[in-house]
């Protein structure tokens, strides 16, 4: 059995960015790792981060984005397929550049893909997520915030990734373009991976989280906002009682910007609520915690198979 793992970038480096440690927290359990490094502005040092990595392992593909053409965030799609051409192992695993896995996880992962490697059947594994929230002790446990998404799938010419290359879908006769398209795809069928994924994308300096929210709007063709992104009172998230994935130890001893962050208080008005801040979202998540005990109305781009 052979892992590919794989993974797109663009100006890790200048977005504060854990790519390193997303890079290095797959590699011990793949065979190969693909990398589709983007067109990084000149300042950028994504490149030479992944090369101090010095493992046989990985290998570069310089790529070029084009959000003219791949509109609302459908160019990280096309990144991620363009990694996948390059990749030859029997699983790809795809890790993204906010996103590390722990290492108590990994002899699981190695498992599980060995388990399904010849039921044909299963067409990728299902992770659990936690999403981190302006400092590395404080979650995001809110209705809206995805709670499980594929980050292995079987390596299928058929298997693309989907949308803005959250999750993948089966597209048979695939144009090429079309990554939000719905009909004639077919969710994955997928088992559980056993596994967690620690999502640190919302976890950086305010400026640097500015930079990050104006390059994400610019790949779905909308205006960016301006000024330092306010995360808004820390005290009112879920405190993280686990430990983080050991990678990650040396990046989290560089935190600096507690002093920019508003540990308790209200919420400021003059600026837009985030996600999770709305009043139905709130309303939502206390009766999916209180009530029932499960999401409700949950985004499932994947077919569960209990095994």
């Amino acid at each position: 059995m052979k892992i590919s793992g794989f993974i797109f970038v663009r100006n890790a480096a200048s977005l504060y960015y854990p790519v390193k440690q997303a890079i290095w927290s797959v590699l011990p359990v793949c065979d190969e790792f693909i990398v589709a490094l983007g067109d990084c502005d000149n300042k950028d040092q994504t490149k030479n981060e992944i090369l101090a990595i010095n493992s046989p392992k990985i290998r570069i593909i310089d790529t070029v984005w084009d959000v003219e053409k791949y509109r609302d965030g459908t160019e990280m799609a096309h990144q991620t397929d363009i990694a996948i051409s390059h990749c030859t192992g029997d699983w790809l695993f795809c890790i993204q550049a906010d996103e590390v896995i722990h290492e108590n996880d990994l002899p699981e992962i190695r498992q599980r893909c060995e388990e399904h490697l010849t039921d044909n059947n299963i067409e990728g594994l299902l992770f659990r997520f936690v999403h981190f929230w302006g400092d590395y002790s404080h979650l995001v446990d809110s209705h809206g915030w995805h709670k499980h998404e594929i980050r292995i799938v079987r390596n299928d010419p058929d298997i693309h990734s989907w949308r803005d290359s959250m999750s993948f879908r089966r597209i048979p006769e695939f144009d090429g373009i079309s990554y939000r398209k719905k009909e004639g795809t077919h969710k994955l069928k997928v088992v559980a991976a056993n596994a967690t994924v620690y999502h640190y994308g919302w976890v950086r300096p305010p400026e640097y989280m500015r930079k990050k929210d104006s390059a994400f709007r610019k790949a779905f063709n909308s205006n960016p906002e301006t000024g330092e992104f306010d995360f808004g009172p820390i005290d009112r998230y879920p405190v993280f009682k686990g430990t983080h994935p050991a990678v990650m130890h040396h990046w989290i001893s560089n935190f600096n910007w507690k002093d920019k962050l508003q540990y308790s208080g209200k919420v400021n008005k003059n600026r837009k609520l985030h996600k999770q801040e709305r009043l139905k979202y709130r309303i939502v998540t206390f009766f999916e915690k209180h009530v029932f005990c499960r999401p409700l109305w949950e985004f499932r781009n994947y077919i569960l198979i209990r095994r």
